[in-house]
């Protein structure tokens, strides 16, 4: 039997894997990542890149990579349709859903993007295979492993050989979805409710279809009627399109002719359909009662579940691989204390529920229920009905495509490596639009963001390690570089003379961690003890 050694072993090569993956690797950390499929095939998964998804493959390197995969160029409307039919009446439509306008926006340093999960994970898997550190192993299962205080020990098999290797890591994270074999290693629970819904998701080749309507370019079409409702949209290049059926019908399994004749029902537009695939799935909310044992860990759908509304599921799983990764990194690299990975679960486990009441809310608002057989009239109650219809699902629908607040607005509070300030309640505006996100530099938010004079992206000042911002605090930067070199931290500093940027922190200095994420902020350097709260010693 083959031994081989690395410092983590990956389970999992989704894009949450894949992230993680990147992440050990551009920080120098052996990294194996084993899995069982090529990750070849039509179904497009998630669809949207979320605006603090492109963030990360900025800091990595490959967020123009990404956007040049585009399959309808960068600047396709992200438009929301709400239609009877594509080929009947308007209802109403919501513009630049999920942030997907290319043009710079003070809040962020990367817009978000309309694209199809397959093309996220070719780049991410592009860019892992040109880490050094980074090992992929597609086509090898995952049989088992064992813990002890020093390491773990896994066995995987290749499945084109045969053959049975021993791995020996110092950790092992399971990015291995919604069945993972880790989670059960780990003794872990899901708790939740199954199937809030049920629905087929097909796949199909339709030339012509995009000028068959009248409705214009767009990412999504809700169609709404008594016969056949349901989500339609573009999926890629090569008249590929994603249709999914508000009501699955009572069947195991749909078939292809069953379900081009479905499409034509439910659009109204008689084409010569091409299905590719018909899958059934369900919509559920689940999240693990815990995500850590002794040295193995869960990332991604192998701890947290919920309905596609919002798109925020592969999004939450990049965002564990940055939070877990750079806090192995340094654990191995020994700058950073066992309170870090200690610190993983607190800090991503009341994001992850924050995030599946956002997504359970928005499944919530789905009108289907709301049709009634007059809505496609034309007369004029059918346009009255149209008219109320319409305006009610602008309005309800619209924190699911306005998801700043939920993506940038989460916090880590009460995490045991943030410094604490006293808390401050401020009532919102009765104003308030949904989806509002409003900057704050409060120990444990996402570091605000602004464009600088030169062009660059205040992202684009921060190190790899921590960064010390300052707005004209001349004398606190020695005395944080002494302290990190003798506590054998990484540390960036970053002088700024911007009064927007100390207002905008409402500090002069702040200690912004790897992942981007405020540690602490002041008027006075703290001294060394800020830096061992931080990297959890």
């Amino acid at each position: 039997m083959a031994r081989l050694e690395t410092q983590v072993l990956v389970v999992g090569a989704g894009p949450t894997g894949l992230a993680l993956a990147i992440e050990l690797g551009q920080r120098g950390v052996a990294c194996t990542v084993v899995e069982r499929n090529d990750r070849v095939g039509y179904a497009p998964r998630a669809k949207t890149t979320h605006t603090r998804t492109r963030e990360h493959l900025r800091r990595w390197g490959i967020a123009d990579k990404l956007a040049a995969e585009a399959p309808f160029g960068i600047d396709h409307p992200s438009r929301v349709h709400f239609v009877t039919r594509l080929s009947g009446h308007s209802l109403a439509v919501i513009e630049d859903a999920f942030n997907c306008a290319p043009a710079r926006n003070d809040l962020y340093a990367e817009h978000a993007q309309w694209i199809p999960q397959y093309k996220v994970e070719a780049v991410l898997k592009a860019h892992a295979a040109t880490l050094p550190s980074v090992s992929l192993r597609f086509s090898c299962e995952f049989l088992g492993a064992a813990q002890t205080d020093d390491g773990v020990t896994a066995r995987v098999k290749d499945l084109v050989t045969g053959e049975v290797s021993e791995i020996q890591a110092g950790y092992l994270v399971g990015a291995d979805g919604a069945k993972s074999q880790v989670r059960d290693l780990i003794g872990a629970t899901m708790e939740g409710v199954y199937g809030l819904a049920h629905a087929y998701n097909i796949v199909f080749r339709a030339p012509g279809l995009a000028e068959a309507h009248p409705h214009g370019p767009g990412i999504m079409y809700w169609q709404i009627n008594a016969e056949v409702s349901g989500l339609i949209g573009p999926m890629d290049a090569g008249d590929l399109w994603c249709f999914m059926p508000a009501r699955a019908p009572d069947v195991m399994r749909l078939d292809k002719p069953a379900a081009a004749d479905l499409i034509r029902r439910a659009t109204g537009i008689d084409l010569p359909y091409e299905v590719l695939s018909a899958d059934e799935w369900a919509a559920s909310r689940f999240i693990a009662d815990r995500y850590r044992n002794g040295r193995m860990f869960l990332i991604g759908d192998a701890c947290h579940l919920h309905p596609p509304t919002g798109g925020y599921g592969m999004n939450m799983g990049i965002g564990d691989s940055v939070d877990l990764g750079w806090k192995l990194a340094a654990r191995l690299q020994a700058w950073g204390g066992e309170g870090l990975l200690a610190s993983y679960e607190a800090e991503r486990r009341p994001v992850h529920q924050q995030v599946i009441d956002a997504a359970v809310a928005n499944h919530a608002t789905l009108a289907m229920h709301l049709v009634r057989p007059e809505l496609e009239a034309d007369t004029e109650e059918g346009a009255a009905l149209r008219a109320q219809l319409g305006e009610g699902l602008a309005r309800a629908r619209l924190r699911e495509f306005r998801p700043l607040g939920v993506m940038l607005g989460y916090r880590y509070e009460g995490s045991p490596i943030v410094a604490k300030e006293p808390e401050v309640s401020p009532e919102a505006p009765a104003d308030t639009p949904v989806g509002h996100y409003q900057p704050t530099a409060r120990p444990g938010s996402r570091a605000p963001h602004a464009w600088l004079g030169d062009g660059r992206s205040l992202f684009d000042t921060f190190g790899s390690g921590f960064t010390l911002l300052g707005f004209g605090a001349d004398a606190a930067f020695a005395a944080a570089e002494a302290d990190a070199a003798a506590l054998g931290v990484p540390l960036t500093v970053v002088r700024l003379e911007d009064p927007h940027l100390a207002a905008l922190y409402d500090a002069s200095l702040a200690l912004i961690r790897p992942d981007q994420h405020v540690a602490w902020r002041g008027a006075v350097w703290p001294g060394p003890d800020v830096l061992r709260l931080a990297t959890g010693r």
